[in-house]
């Protein structure tokens, strides 16, 4: 893929939505996810971590506060195992967990300028906007990227829905934006293997110390006051080799870790990997490559 080729906006194929409905759905999340969901009334997106117990990761969520219920943007693939694990904590609770399907698909703008065009003001920071069956919101307050969700057909009609043959071309330049950001996502290879911090979620909004218990809390909670953050996500350039979501990696410079997001660009690749801080010893199954030799590349944000 040239590094060059203009970003290509449309449906996000690769995605899906989890949608939470009932009176219980925003405090049912309260109690499960990293971010406070009470600031969901404040008509605005957020980005939420769903941990095991152990406080890994089992998957990242955007949250938008749709008209029809709490919508929570997350891997296709991830939806099944996440409705299945979630639903063993609904208990009493008046909240219906569901596939948004069809009735809820999402998809992907790069820059605001086909908002007029569909009679739509491009929201503010986080803010959250929805008009005539078409819900808007910047992907984590990045004024040069939106979330657009809505019913398949109706974002075909407002010129969102994008060429099914173009597909892989726009999930290529959704993933190198979110990467570009340093904006990390959670697939089935990675599921249950990061702590939130390693994710550098505490950088990017992504987690509240202040809401109380929900589930992960107590490890989460504890890497960060005992500062025992030893590994972090960065930004990389890669030579050419078969990287994909979850390849150990194993750095010249002594650091060892893995991959959680991988796109090709030119005639190598730009990744996104939780690193050790430190150089490793060499021990452990993340070490089991040869050395390669990456380039840093920058974030938006300090680590």
């Amino acid at each position: 893929m040239n590094i060059d080729t203009p970003p290509e906006s449309g449906r996000l194929a690769h995605l899906g939505i989890m949608r939470f409905t009932g009176p219980d759905a925003q405090s049912f999340l309260q109690g499960q996810v990293s971010n406070d969901t009470r600031r969901l009334a404040e008509n605005r997106s957020l980005l939420a971590a769903y941990s095991s117990p152990q406080g890994r990761v089992l998957a990242l969520m955007h949250l938008l506060p749709h008209s029809s219920g709490v919508a929570a943007i997350l891997p296709r693939e991830l939806i099944s195992p996440t409705m299945e694990a979630l639903r063993r904590f609904v208990l009493r609770a008046k909240v219906k967990i569901e596939d948004g399907g069809e009735a809820l698909s999402v998809a992907g703008l790069h820059g605001a300028q086909g908002l007029p065009s569909a009679g739509i003001d491009a929201p503010s920071g986080t803010s959250y906007i929805e008009k005539d069956g078409i819900g808007i919101a910047a992907v984590n307050g990045d004024s040069s990227r939106y979330w657009v969700v809505g019913a398949a057909e109706t974002l075909a009609q407002r010129g969102f829905g994008g060429n099914p043959s173009r597909a892989e071309k726009i999930e290529h330049h959704w993933r190198l934006a979110d990467i570009r950001a340093g904006l990390p996502q959670i697939y089935l290879a990675t599921r249950e293997v990061f702590v939130a911090q390693m994710l550098n979620l505490d950088l990017l909004d992504g987690i509240s110390f202040s809401k109380g218990c929900y589930t992960g809390q107590e490890i989460i909670a504890r890497t960060q006051h005992l500062g025992r953050i030893k590994r972090r996500l960065y930004r990389l350039r890669l030579p050419p080799g078969d990287w994909r979501t979850g390849h150990p990696l194993h750095l010249s410079d002594g650091r060892t870790g893995r991959i959680v997001e991988a796109v090709r660009v030119g005639d190598g690749f730009e990744v996104l990997a939780v690193l050790n801080l430190q150089a490793s010893t060499g021990e452990g199954d993340e070490a089991v490559n040869a050395a390669v030799a990456a380039a840093p590349l920058s974030l938006p944000y300090e680590v």
